[in-house]
């Protein structure tokens, strides 16, 4: 069976990857902080057959981020999709928010994709098959005042559009998730059977995002008021990828390195 690693698995959004993804035939490994939540979410999970494995960690702490992207570079057992979902919000205004709130926001929201996704890729091109999945958000695009949240998540944006692009060929698929407010926790008691479009169920938004995954689509906004107001914004976006295509450069390409040993992950 294929292996798919879910971070911030415990619940919501990555809760609810696991369940669609352990209906879908995937092994999972499921990683987050919470390893009450983590065992709730596995059981659920290995009631439809699979097999789950349970990786407790703290991606803002850089030992046990390594501990994952050990588990994601292992040739033996290779992991088919990554869905980087794990994220953290300090939810102050820059200009009166602590540094280390602020440097945790990097380290879950852009150091650990970047991290996470460099280790998934050299095995999935090897096997010329394999997905990666970048949660961001859309207030990567219309972002709150004085958000550094909103700024990582502009970044997940910008990663997998140019990462994406350096993919043609391989067999391997990247796409950005871009859902805007999802109905879950104390959001759902907030509008617990609300019909506003502004709120998001998740698992919609996960069955959207598999969907557009196999459309082979780079960018996947669920929701009719989200996904026209991202349609605008991408336009732009759209057109360079077309001209890119047509004109066989793909926006040119990086020099390549020169093949060696990959470098032992280490955690200290």
């Amino acid at each position: 069976m294929p292996t798919a690693l879910v971070t911030g698995a415990s619940r919501g959004l990555g809760a609810a990857f696991a369940q669609r993804l352990a209906r879908d035939g995937f092994d999972l490994v499921l990683v987050a902080r919470d390893n009450v939540g983590l065992q709730r979410v596995a059981g659920e999970a290995a009631r439809l057959g699979i097999k789950v494995e349970v990786l407790a960690a703290d991606l803002a702490d850089a030992a046990e981020r390594a501990a994952v992207e050990r588990r994601i570079a292992d040739r033996a057992r290779p992991v088919d999709l990554l869905v980087n979902n794990a994220s953290y919000e300090c939810g102050v205004d820059f200009r009166m928010a602590d540094p280390e709130p602020l440097q945790t926001e990097i380290d879950v929201n852009v150091t650990a994709v970047m991290i996470l996704t460099h280790a998934a890729l050299p095995g999935m091109i090897e096997r010329g098959r394999g997905s990666v999945i970048n949660v961001a958000s859309f207030a990567g695009y219309l972002s709150a005042s004085g958000s550094a949240h909103s700024a990582t998540k502009a970044w997940m944006i910008a990663f997998t559009d140019t990462v994406e692009a350096s993919l043609a060929g391989t067999g391997v698929r990247m796409i950005a998730l871009v859902p805007g407010r999802l109905r879950t926790g104390k959001h759902r008691e907030l509008e617990p059977t609300g019909t506003s479009i502004m709120w998001l169920e998740p698992d919609a938004v996960v069955d959207a995002c598999i969907a557009d995954l196999a459309r082979g689509r780079t960018v996947c906004t669920p929701g009719l008021l989200y996904n026209a107001v991202v349609r605008t914004l991408e336009t732009p976006r759209r057109t360079l990828r077309t001209l890119a295509r047509l004109t066989g450069h793909r926006r040119g390409q990086m020099r390549q390195p020169v093949p060696g040993p990959r470098p032992e992950i280490t955690s200290s």
